[in-house]
């Protein structure tokens, strides 16, 4: 045990002084991979304000008929019961919205208040609120709701208002798709700067290598440095990516404070959780320790 150990810390000591010696190579490798993995990071702090916002709007549509001006009070009962006995099975919830109750709504309001209280009479109609519950296609049963509910004679108006939210759903389903894609290339970019990084640096050592191979050294020993200077260049390259997204992140959300100002919420980005931090780090180890190892493999045959 005392000899396994001894060995890992040679391994260790002698990684660390081969990126000693090569500050300037060994920097521009870290900046390029660190660079590279704060994209991936920054993405995942959009989409973790964006979820939130999300969640907080219902999915399922809201329908709202609108009945004609002069249409008598029953009908609007009608439309309920025609909802509730023929869409039962996807109808959430069913009400209606008396016109009364409509204008004192909007009245307790203090950018309606005014220009209410001049009118003579109530304008609004009678309404009848429908909420969809979850189901399968969803848009294809909206679609049939809405042209039914229309048909109706006593309806004027058929308004739904969950296409938007569908669509930022979908917007983020693609962010999320793209972000995962991205790490993919983010990967790749690692393996290559790893892989090329290693094979200068056992190309660089020949002599050294072979002279070790003369003495008894083996496949195990040549290899072990290579691999802990793989593993050791995407740790320090994963920490500077998470300072590099966390010092972006500062500017990113004062101009994004002012953006949801002007629509009445707040949003701030923040980076990933810290388990989830941690786990990409220790991927991005074994990644470039991996890349590592196949480099040095093809790189000593010699």
């Amino acid at each position: 045990m005392k000899r396994w150990f001894r060995q890992h810390r040679y391994a260790i000591l002698v990684a660390l002084r081969r990126l000693w010696l090569h500050p300037f190579s060994s920097v521009a490798n870290l900046l390029v991979i660190a660079l590279t993995l704060a994209l991936p990071i920054l993405g995942a702090s959009f989409l973790k304000a964006a979820q939130p916002v999300v969640k907080e709007v219902s999915i399922s549509p809201e329908i709202t008929v609108f009945m004609k001006p002069g249409a008598a009070p029953q009908a609007s009962q009608n439309v309920l019961n025609s909802v509730n006995s023929n869409y039962a099975d996807v109808v959430e919830s069913a009400r209606i919205v008396t016109r009364e109750e409509a204008l004192a709504s909007l009245k307790r309001n203090p950018n309606w208040a005014d220009a209410l209280s001049v009118l003579p009479d109530n304008p609004l109609p009678d309404a009848v609120l429908v909420t969809l519950g979850p189901v399968e296609n969803l848009p294809a049963v909206t679609a049939t709701l809405v042209k039914d509910l229309g048909s109706s004679p006593d309806v004027h108006t058929v308004q739904h208002d969950a296409a938007w939210v569908q669509r930022l759903a979908a917007i983020l389903d693609f962010i999320t798709i793209g972000l995962g894609m991205l790490a993919i290339g983010v990967a790749l970019i690692v393996l290559a700067t790893v892989f090329n990084t290693v094979r200068m640096q056992a190309l660089s050592q020949r002599e050294e290598i072979a002279v070790a191979r003369l003495v008894g050294a083996t496949e195990s020993f040549v290899h072990r440095p290579f691999l802990y200077l793989g593993a050791f260049t995407g740790v320090l390259a994963s920490l500077l990516a998470i300072a590099f997204a966390q010092a972006a992140l500062q500017p990113l959300n004062t101009a994004l404070a002012n953006l949801a100002a002007s629509y009445g919420t707040r949003i701030e980005l923040v980076l990933p959780d810290s388990i989830w931090l941690l786990f990409s780090i220790v991927a991005v180890a074994l990644l470039a320790a991996l890349s590592a190892r196949w480099s040095v493999t093809r790189n000593t045959r010699f």
